[in-house]
């Protein structure tokens, strides 16, 4: 079996190793993957961010899946198609938020699998729906505010079957 390597991208008022990300880290792990977690804290660019993001997948051998939450979702979506990310998993992303380009023109990864709280008040579920729908992305809308944080066990429910999907294809 090929060992994939899981890169998360936390939001913008967190931290990389969180709660959320850690439990999914986990879960990548006990799949017997690779999984890291890049330290924005201070960098408010998110056009900087992906850059970092896309220099750390150039030292990484084996193919690469993106996991992003909030702003890290952005990140992770903007580098998918320059690092070919064979998956993208996001949490609440900000992909269409004012002030940050749309990423509606970089090329997805072969499978993405977005989820969004139907009670967000930071990013509008809206958004996911667009992006889920251009891409025929996997959207899963559930019962959550943007943190998802009542939502872990759902969340590593969803992202064990994301992985297992990509890791079968190989």
């Amino acid at each position: 079996m090929t060992r994939f390597h899981v890169c998360w991208s936390h939001g913008k008022e967190s931290g990389p190793w969180g709660a959320k990300i850690t439990a999914l880290a986990d879960v990548a792990r006990e799949m017997g993957l690779e999984a890291d977690s890049l330290d924005y804290r201070g960098m408010l660019d998110p056009e900087a961010r992906a850059a970092r993001l896309e220099a750390h997948c150039r030292s990484i051998t084996a193919p690469i899946i993106l996991a992003g939450s909030s702003l890290g979702g952005y990140v992770a979506a903007t580098a998918a198609g320059r690092v070919a990310a064979r998956g993208l998993f996001l949490l609440a992303p900000a992909l269409h938020l004012p002030g940050i380009a749309s990423r509606d023109d970089v090329p997805p990864a072969p499978f993405i699998t977005i989820v969004h709280g139907w009670r967000d008040d930071v990013i509008p579920p809206e958004h996911s729906f667009d992006y889920a729908r251009r891409f025929r992305a996997e959207l899963h809308l559930i019962d959550g505010d943007h943190r998802l944080k009542e939502n872990i066990e759902e969340l590593k429910r969803y992202f064990s079957v994301f992985l297992q999907r990509v890791v079968e294809s190989g």
